[in-house]
């Protein structure tokens, strides 16, 4: 509705191309499921045992991108809006219900929940993960020091990774994941630790990726972040693409709605979806990339 349509001629090597992509995906009803606490009898029986209702998810509704080298593209939205699920779709974690993701090399997931070793301290893990993302074991010595000076975990990297807060665990783990210099990074909420001179290196490191005729997704809940990192924004709401475009306008849109849904003025929050949509211009591919990554 109001959506105008844009034929994207896929020329040159774009990094990432998001075809119709769509994702659906069924969970149980907990209501119909639940048995009558006051049933007896073999009628109550049927009830506690009954199937469950399976209700359909639209996590994400068909969207088409296309992400340029040097790009660093922010998705912004509230919880539950098919950011994360974009994510796991573009790096192959998860497969679309429809549509498919090309992209010229294999995309690279950080996010706060990567799998590291707990019980290893800071520095067998940066080794781990340097072997777990493909490097000899000679490659992971020669880029130890560069990772933990990028961590800020110098005082830090020999004890156990259990003992880390948080913020500590997500900045080890940047660190190692922007070491293999990828082509293309994407990072999930990793880059809210609070801390301003970590905050300060990651941005660094992320323009030289960028640099490298790179790209970089970034998800987070900082619109700061997002406004410092990021040449381009999406706003996905409810599974929709909302926005795509500059980081200044739909941000400030996005921070508007919010600002509207917290003081309860629902029609008015609605209002700016539905005009934001309206001036959508939405990609169109009709040219595959060469090389079919996931879908």
């Amino acid at each position: 509705m109001g959506v105008d349509e844009q034929e994207i001629y896929i020329e040159g090597h774009p990094c990432v191309v998001v075809d119709c992509v769509r994702m659906r995906y069924s969970v149980a009803s907990s209501e119909s499921s639940a048995p009558d606490v006051n049933g007896t009898g073999p009628r109550f029986l049927r009830r506690a045992v009954r199937k469950p209702n399976m209700v359909t998810v639209h996590a994400l509704n068909e969207l088409s991108l296309v992400v340029e080298r040097g790009e660093s593209v922010g998705i912004i939205g509230r919880n539950g809006s098919g950011k994360s699920t974009l994510m796991k779709i573009i790096s192959g974690q998860s497969k679309p219900t429809s549509g498919a993701v090309y992209a010229s090399s294999t995309p690279i997931m950080l996010g706060v929940n990567a799998a590291l070793v707990q019980d290893l301290s800071g520095d067998q893990n940066v080794i781990l993960g340097c072997l777990a993302m493909g490097m000899s074991r000679a490659e992971a010595g020669e880029r130890f020091d560069s990772i933990v000076e990028l961590s800020g975990l110098e005082k830090s990297i020999h004890l156990p990774m259990k003992s880390y807060s948080s913020g500590m665990a997500s900045r080890l783990r940047f660190a190692i994941a922007a070491a293999v210099d990828p082509e293309i990074l994407l990072v999930d909420e990793a880059l809210n630790t609070g801390d301003a001179q970590f905050a300060d290196r990651s941005k660094l490191r992320m323009n030289e990726l960028r640099a490298q005729a790179g790209c970089v997704f970034l998800v987070s809940h900082s619109l700061e972040t997002i406004s410092d990192m990021c040449t381009r924004v999406v706003w996905l709401d409810k599974g929709d693409l909302i926005m795509d475009g500059e980081p200044d306008v739909a941000i400030k849109a996005y921070q508007e709605f919010t600002r509207l849904l917290s003081k309860g003025n629902d029609d008015s929050a609605l209002k700016i979806l539905e005009e934001a949509k309206a001036v959508l211009v939405a990609t169109e591919v009709r040219e595959r990339s060469s090389r079919r990554v996931r879908g």
